[in-house]
Formats: C-alpha cells, sequence, structure tokens
C-alpha cells in the first residue's frame, strides 16, 4: 500500500515525540530554530512536541533529513521503507533536500508564478524525482506555505542584523526601507513571491492565515522602531500603530509599481525617494 506523506502519524505512548525532542537537542538550537529548519510553522511543531497535534510523514521525512538520521529508525520502524531516490549519483544538497526543494520553489515562483510552476519543474531543478518532492512536500499548498514561510524567515534574519547595527530608531527605519526597496535580484525575486502570495491569500484561508501572520509580524517590527524613535527624540510623536499601517502601505504599493511598470517609470530610486520624503515629512522631529 502506498504511503500517504500527509497522513498523521499515530503517536498513542508519546514514543515519537520523544524521539524529535531528543534530535532537537542534539542538535543544540531552539525550537524556533528547528521550525525554520525544517520549513515548519513553529506553533504546528510546538503542538505536535505537546501531543495536541500529529506530525505528518512528510514532516517526519523532513525532521530526518535535516538530523541526518533515517526516518524509519524515527518512527521506530526498522522495515520502513526509503523515501524516492534522487535520479544519478547520491548527493546531499546544502541545508538538505527540504531546503533545496524550498530555495527552487521561490525561484521559480518569481520567475514564472506558483500557478505556473509544476512539481515537475521543481524536481527537474533539483535533479530529483517528483515522488521525492510530493514526499517532503505532499500538494502545492504546502510548497507554497513553504516557501513564502522560508522567506519570512530570510527576511526576519536581514532585519534583525540591521537593526542590531543601527546607531538610533531613525537608522532603524532607513534599514528597514533598504530592505524593502526591490534593487537586487533577491529582493525582487522576494517581492514576487509576495505578490502570489496576495493572490493565493484571497482564495485559500490556509495561505489567508499565514499572510495575515506575517504582516502583524512586520507591522509590529515598525510600530516598535517609531516608539523608539519617539522616545529617542527623533521622531515627532505620532501613533505608532496607525503610522505603521500607513508606511507599510506605502511600501507595498510603490514596490508593486517597481515590478509592473516600464523600468523608466516607477524605479527602486523613486520608490526610495518617496519612502524617504515619508520620513521626513511625517516623522522627523522638528
Amino acid at each position: 500500500m502506498k504511503e500517504d506523506p500527509g497522513a498523521r502519524v499515530a503517536d498513542e505512548a508519546g514514543a515519537l515525540t520523544e524521539r524529535v525532542r531528543q534530535v532537537i537537542d542534539g542538535l543544540g538550537c531552539s525550537r524556533r530554530e528547528f521550525a525554520r529548519r525544517i520549513v515548519m510553522d513553529p506553533s504546528k511543531l510546538s503542538r505536535s512536541l505537546s501531543g495536541s497535534r500529529r506530525f505528518t510523514v512528510a514532516e517526519i521525512v523532513r525532521i530526518a533529513d535535516i538530523a541526518g538520521v533515517d526516518a524509519g529508525r524515527l518512527l521506530g520502524s526498522p522495515e520502513r521503507p526509503a523515501p524516492p531516490q534522487d535520479r544519478g549519483p547520491v548527493h546531499v544538497p546544502e541545508g538538505g533536500r527540504p531546503l533545496q526543494i524550498v530555495r527552487e520553489t521561490v525561484r521559480l515562483i518569481a520567475e514564472h508564478g506558483f500557478h505556473e510552476v509544476r512539481v515537475a519543474d521543481i524536481a527537474a531543478a533539483c535533479g530529483t524525482s517528483t515522488a521525492a518532492v510530493h514526499y517532503h512536500f505532499p500538494g502545492r499548498d504546502e510548497l507554497l506555505e513553504a516557501a513564502v514561510r522560508w522567506c519570512m524567515d530570510e527576511d526576519t534574519a536581514r532585519r534583525a542584523a540591521g537593526l542590531a547595527e543601527a546607531t538610533d530608531a531613525r537608522a532603524e527605519l532607513l534599514h528597514l526601507i533598504a530592505l524593502q526597496t526591490p534593487r537586487t535580484a533577491q529582493q525582487r525575486r522576494q517581492w514576487l513571491v509576495w505578490l502570489d502570495l496576495w493572490a493565493q491569500a484571497a482564495r485559500s484561508t490556509a495561505v489567508g492565515r499565514l499572510h495575515e501572520h506575517y504582516y502583524r509580524q512586520w507591522r509590529t517590527t515598525v510600530a516598535d522602531v517609531l516608539r523608539r524613535g519617539i522616545t529617542q527624540g527623533v521622531f515627532r510623536p505620532v501613533e505608532p500603530e496607525s503610522t505603521a499601517l500607513r508606511l507599510t502601505a506605502l511600501i507595498d504599493g510603490l514596490a508593486t509599481q517597481v515590478l509592473a511598470t516600464a523600468p523608466d517609470s516607477t524605479t527602486p530610486d523613486t520608490m526610495h525617494a518617496a519612502l524617504l520624503a515619508f520620513v521626513t515629512s511625517e516623522l522627523a522631529a522638528d
């Protein structure tokens, strides 16, 4: 009988959960960091470890891949069938097969759009089989969620690095604005994935929740920077939440114009200038 990678794994005695905990402890990382590595919602991992949610077969495969252990042994079954074999010589890509699949999915979505990307295209880009892709990510929705979550994690890490180096809240805000201006190939690729996310979020409850989570986190980050700037005296006493909403909406609208218009129309330079003008006219302390 063919196994469904999206099926939930029984764990009545909690033995599987305990083995996953041992894997996390062995890697010496936090649960949030481990969730990032296996491209999984941290809340889902937390619920699975607490026993209120069962792991799926695909999640166990990704855990085993990142931890470098046999999935069958992790599940407590020495006779567990091996995952579908890759074509050609065995080669483990950097970060493991799941992350390679996610990175190539992001690249292909940015180039062609989510609905134009086939699992066969992703498999070809990874040098593996469609069965191997499905073994890690059972369906297209799982792939989109994983791709968006990976972009979110990368974006969050870049923000945190820049905020830690900034001298004051104004420098922090300018760093955030620079990150959101699609100048580099990586920034443009990420924005193109966001555009697909918006379209999908309007039709999918699951993707909509992911979209809501990301934007709540993003606006909270901006509002916190504004509060620090008010306290430091570099920003006037605006209302942080409503101002963050206006600024992030302006960023979204301008970035969409940069990506959707002719190169000599709205450019990254004009977008960046408009955002700096907002900071000067709406935020800068007299």
